[in-house]
């Protein structure tokens, strides 16, 4: 079953980097896009309006794809002087409440993530300039926490323990 779960967690983890990596550089590419096209001919600039609006939606996604990715690591933004001068026994004790809370939340988020894109979906709501179904942008978040919570959960199962991995640092 662990095995399992760690090959199942190396595929999300694949599937997370590639498609952030690919949104950034699609990001780029449509910003680098707009600035030469109102830099160069400022008479076609409306026409590509619609970029802003693409990138913007493309970061909402790449922030909460990164979200499991950063807690896995141990990037999230935390105050751990605290925790880190604990004994083991009260330091698994608050790992696990910690865990468990984060589990809790990220689930209920997802839930109410699902609540509100069912009713986007019902509006009918359509992006001004890209004309996209708007339950898109809020789908981000309930995928996001999902796998939020798949990290806390692991974090649980002790299948991932993002406080003794060692952060690696580039090699001079």
């Amino acid at each position: 079953m662990r095995e399992l779960l760690g090959s199942l967690l190396n595929g999300i983890r694949l599937i997370e980097r590639m498609l952030i990596i690919s949104i950034n550089l699609i990001m780029v590419g449509l910003y680098t896009f707009n600035v030469l096209v109102r830099e160069t001919m400022p008479q076609y600039a409306s026409t590509f309006a619609w970029i802003d609006e693409a990138t913007r939606l493309l970061m909402v996604w790449a922030v909460f794809l990164a979200l499991g990715l950063a807690l896995e690591r141990g990037r999230q933004v935390a105050v751990t002087t605290l925790f880190e001068k604990m004994p083991d026994l009260p330091r698994k004790a608050v790992g696990i409440l910690i865990n468990l809370t984060g589990t809790v939340f990220s689930c209920y988020l997802v839930w109410l993530g699902i609540a509100l894109v069912k009713f986007v979906m019902r509006t009918g709501q359509l992006s001004p300039t890209l004309g996209l179904p708007m339950y898109w942008l809020y789908i981000a978040p309930t995928v996001g926490f999902g796998l939020l919570a798949l990290r806390y959960l692991l974090e649980l199962l002790s299948i991932n323990d993002r406080h003794t991995r060692p952060i690696t640092t580039p090699t001079k």
